[in-house]
């Protein structure tokens, strides 16, 4: 198994501890990039696919733990993109 299905199958899980830096792992793997508005962006992140709608998330502070909903929001929108 690579390290990309591993994460894959790892999200798919919906676990409580999935950190920021492997979900920017996981959707820079399906072809997306990484944008923020510079320094006014604050703690927002918009990753754009080459189909769909972007897919905004707030980098989480002060720890690194990705909200429940963002990731449920993500893997619907994965679903929706033709993704998984």
């Amino acid at each position: 198994m690579t390290t990309k299905s591993k994460l894959l199958e790892r999200f798919l899980r919906q676990p409580s501890d999935f950190t920021f830096d492997e979900m920017e792992k996981l959707l820079l793997g399906f072809g997306y990039t990484k944008s923020n508005k510079g320094k006014t962006s604050g703690s927002r992140v918009i990753f754009k696919g080459a189909q769909g709608k972007p897919i905004m998330l707030h980098k989480p502070h002060p720890g690194n733990i990705i909200k429940g909903y963002a990731m449920k929001q993500v893997l619907e929108e994965l679903k929706r993109n033709g993704n998984l």
